[in-house]
């Protein structure tokens, strides 16, 4: 591979970016010089420097470095698009770091294409929608080999419509997240539509009002209501629930308290 992915040289520990790419230049020659996009590039540089360590990477690094780069090529291609007045260099030098990290993305798709590894087949199916990728996904899901979340969420997406009880069930699952700070609001309008396709109107209530509680959304309360027939004194008692539902999951407790234990036991 080339060493515009991982720049298999140096060994120090820094983890300060700028750093990194004083010791070790060669990880950050194809990217852009000022302050553009530093955060997305912070995480690139960082994540190079990781790789440096690693002979031979696994999927999972590969996955994260492909979504880096996705990340900085995105951003650098809106950066290489303002022009620097009085430094036009500037621009031009985004405008090769652009060129660059499209070149090298597409490299590293190809270089992965037919890599069974389970998180690419995830990313192509993600990205390509490449079924036989997909396939790997679903295979390895029956085997009880995906442990990922981020995969984990994006297959009880594809259970709504086919599989109601996959869906559900791996929706609750990650309910039950060990860190309450990796949890995806989403996964709660995703048991909504679940169990509004299921016609349980009142945790279709339920998790949309939690999601709502946890988040800036609004929703139309004359919408939220007809999910249980404008009955407010029945959305009274869901709305505590939803409440003690936010509650648990915010503690990291959702698998062992009284609400989890009640919807965990409905599947």
């Amino acid at each position: 591979m080339s060493g515009l992915f991982f720049g298999l040289f140096g060994c120090e520990n820094d983890r300060n970016s700028d750093q990194i790419c004083k010791n070790n230049p060669q990880l950050c020659a194809d990217l852009h010089r000022d302050s553009w996009c530093r955060y997305e590039k912070g995480d690139l540089i960082r994540h190079r420097y990781q790789l440096m360590n690693s002979p031979t990477p696994s999927g999972k690094q590969l996955f994260d470095l492909l979504i880096h780069l996705e990340d900085y090529s995105n951003c650098i291609e809106l950066a290489a698009g303002v022009e620097h007045i009085l430094h036009p260099e500037r621009t031009q030098d985004r405008k090769r770091a652009f060129a660059v990290s499209t070149q090298t993305l597409a490299e590293l798709r190809e270089y992965t294409k037919d890599n069974p590894d389970l998180h690419l087949a995830y990313y192509r199916w993600l990205r390509f929608n490449d079924f036989p990728s997909l396939q790997i996904v679903l295979d390895q899901f029956e085997q009880g080999l995906v442990n990922d979340n981020q995969i984990k969420a994006s297959l009880a997406s594809h259970f709504v419509r086919i599989d109601q009880a996959k869906s559900k069930a791996l929706y609750l699952e990650l309910l039950s997240v060990d860190d309450p700070d990796g949890f995806n609001t989403d996964w709660l309008l995703g048991l909504a539509s679940v169990y509004q396709r299921l016609q349980d109107f009142e945790n279709a209530y339920l998790f949309t009002k939690a999601n709502i509680l946890m988040t800036d959304n609004k929703a139309d309360e004359r919408q939220l209501l007809g999910f249980i027939n404008g009955n407010k004194q029945l959305a009274n008692q869901l709305d505590t629930q939803a409440q003690a539902l936010v509650d648990s999951i915010e503690s990291g407790n959702f698998a062992t308290s009284e609400i989890g234990q009640k919807l965990i036991n409905l599947q």
